[in-house]
């Protein structure tokens, strides 16, 4: 104090007026606060003005915006925004679940698509929840708002799903010990009902495609779809499947595919049709090599060769990590029944319905699920072993016939004739000598 005294005292100069600093712009359109004249940060949320720190400390304002997106989901709910110590935020939970489901993909142990389905997921949860609210504060009420959200959003099956992956995100919590008590969802929390869901397949109608369909979109279709139809229709592949098909899966001589289900891993074999293995060759003797040699073995590849379906990963400018899925396949579907006025909740996935529709008409329902790769959990599917070739043939002719009618006969007859010569030409020696 003695020494401010003292040389405020000895000063012989006049007083200068202080300046008064001037206030920043905004640092983009969009940025959603300004800078107040008390030198804050603010922005009025609920007819309450609410500051976020100094413009004079903090001039790009990016540490204002950080406090603001930690606070804005408390404050537009009208509650007074609880600091982070006080227990694990929903930001939090998010980040450590998913997390554990990348270790997973990157072991191998959990397909790429499926993380992405967690993913928005965790986006909705975050979008509705808010980043910073403590997870032990949610109420039932609170679930009851989320599943609001998610039924405008996504239809009765996508919200069943997404429901049950919501559980699976704070049952990951519970046993991972980052919460102390499993969370109350609250009794409107659940999934649709099993009428819900019939009532809501028959307002769209059946999910599969008739054969005259098919045969316009054949038409219709470039030279890769045409393969990867083909493969729907006779061996029930879906879009996944046809975009992580690798030649190491085909036996084109012989007309086999043995592809495990990326989905769940169980072992698929099926009989190719004559068209089916035409057409896959009519690809690889046009296909370039892809730009990454980690897809060297895959038999379909964008014009940018590049997969048909993957799962994409970017960053915001924030930092943020962004995922999602991108499937070129239901894209290139889409466009081809639009063009032909083909209408209903239909794609490409509903190929693997026509499949195992016209299929079960074969009566071998035990081949037809070994084809699709369905978990068989009875008994005899613990015993099986193996399916007869005969029967994996007899169920592909059968759909086949559907599909072909006439011609797929003349056909099967031509190959029949030929396989016979070189039999009636060595009966026909052994006669003459």
């Amino acid at each position: 104090m003695a020494e401010f005294i003292n040389s405020t005292a000895d000063s012989q100069e006049p007083r200068q007026r202080k300046q008064k600093p001037k206030k920043p712009e905004k640092p983009r359109p969009d940025f959603p606060l300004f800078p107040h004249q008390n030198g804050s940060w603010a922005k009025k949320i609920r007819g309450k003005l609410h500051h976020f720190g100094s413009w004079r400390e903090d001039p790009t304002g990016e540490a204002a915006l950080t406090k603001y997106l930690d606070q804005k989901d408390a404050l537009h709910a009208g509650r007074t925004p609880r600091p982070h110590a006080e227990g694990l935020t929903v930001r939090d939970l998010v980040n450590r679940f998913l997390t554990s489901k990348r270790h997973l993909v990157d072991n191998g142990e959990l397909a790429a698509r499926t993380f992405a389905d967690y993913y928005a997921m965790s986006e909705r949860v975050i979008g509705v929840l808010g980043l910073g609210r403590l997870v032990d504060d949610l109420a039932a009420d609170d679930f009851e708002r989320l599943r609001i959200d998610l039924a405008n959003r996504w239809g009765p099956v996508r919200l069943g799903n997404t429901i049950q992956r919501v559980r699976s995100l704070f049952k990951f919590g519970y046993d991972a010990d980052l919460i102390e008590k499993p969370i109350r969802f609250g009794p409107a929390f659940k999934r649709p009902s099993k009428k819900v869901l019939r009532l809501e397949r028959a307002k769209n109608g059946p999910r599969m495609f008739e054969a005259d369909e098919i045969h316009k979109m054949l038409k219709k279709v470039g030279m890769q779809l045409e393969a990867m139809i083909l493969l729907g229709v006779n061996a029930g592949l879906g879009n996944t499947d046809v975009g992580q098909l690798g030649m190491r899966h085909l036996d084109l001589d012989g007309g086999w595919l043995n592809y495990p289900r990326p989905k769940t891993g169980i072992d698929r074999r099926a009989k190719l049709w004559p068209e089916t293995v035409e057409a896959i060759r009519k690809v690889l003797a046009k296909r370039r090599a892809p730009k990454d040699v980690a897809n060297v073995d895959l038999v379909f590849l964008t014009k940018h060769r590049a997969p048909w379906t993957k799962v994409r990963t970017t960053k915001d400018n924030d930092g943020t990590l962004k995922v999602f899925s991108d499937d070129a396949v239901s894209k290139e579907t889409r466009k081809i029944l639009v063009a032909l006025d083909i209408n209903g909740r239909r794609n490409f996935y509903a190929l693997r319905h026509t499949f195992e529709t016209i299929a079960g008409d074969s009566r071998d329902q035990v081949t037809v699920n070994a084809i699709m790769g369905h978990v068989d959990n009875s008994m005899a599917g613990v015993y099986r072993e193996r399916i007869h070739d005969d029967r994996l043939v007899a169920v592909a002719e059968h759909v086949r016939r559907w599909l072909f009618g006439k011609k797929a006969k003349a056909k099967s007859s031509k190959r029949k004739a030929r396989r016979q010569r070189p039999r009636l030409a060595l009966v026909r020696a052994e006669a003459a000598g």
